[in-house]
């Protein structure tokens, strides 16, 4: 899925030796296969505006955030359907599971960045368990429903060089 990029950080590198370490946040429709589309601010650090567009090559990073991931639960969410988002996470995410009567059940990521069961998750709390590209996972136990609400996490990825 086009949204497994999303939240990434990516570490840009323009031709004349500038860099820049940028967040994506969402996808370029319109942009090839590789490119990647800057704000004005992150172009601005490697070229003046009117050069447009120019040749860069870049690489997926470790984001720099200190706190702990979180979990953002989707406005119309509810106990029959839920769609949970996971922030401010150092490495992509690979997959996102949740445990009930024992026994772990993936997530479905979806195109705009969350991830489903359409079914629900009941209740609540709920115990999460997140696994980014490196194979590292972070469990959650606890986690109360809010709708449309931010839920803080217990903990962070492990900072690469790469990923």
């Amino acid at each position: 899925l086009a949204s497994a990029a999303c939240g990434a950080c990516a570490a840009i590198d323009g031709a004349d030796g500038k860099s820049v370490t940028v967040r994506i946040v969402d996808l370029c429709p319109g942009c090839q296969s590789g490119h990647i589309d800057l704000s004005p601010d992150a172009f601005s650090k490697l070229a003046d505006l009117s050069v447009g567009v120019m040749p860069v090559t870049w690489r997926y990073v470790s984001c720099d955030y200190q706190g702990p991931i979180q979990y953002k639960f989707k406005e119309g969410s509810n106990p029959y359907w839920t769609a949970v988002q996971i922030r401010h996470h150092a490495n992509r995410i690979a997959k996102v599971e949740y445990e009930k009567d024992g026994a772990w059940t993936a997530m479905s990521r979806t195109d705009y960045n969350y991830f489903l069961e359409d079914k629900g998750l009941g209740d609540g709390p709920y115990h999460f368990r997140v696994t980014d590209v490196l194979g590292e996972t972070l469990e959650d136990e606890g986690i109360a429903f809010s709708e449309g609400g931010v839920v803080d996490g217990k903990g962070q990825f492990g900072v690469c060089a790469g990923n």
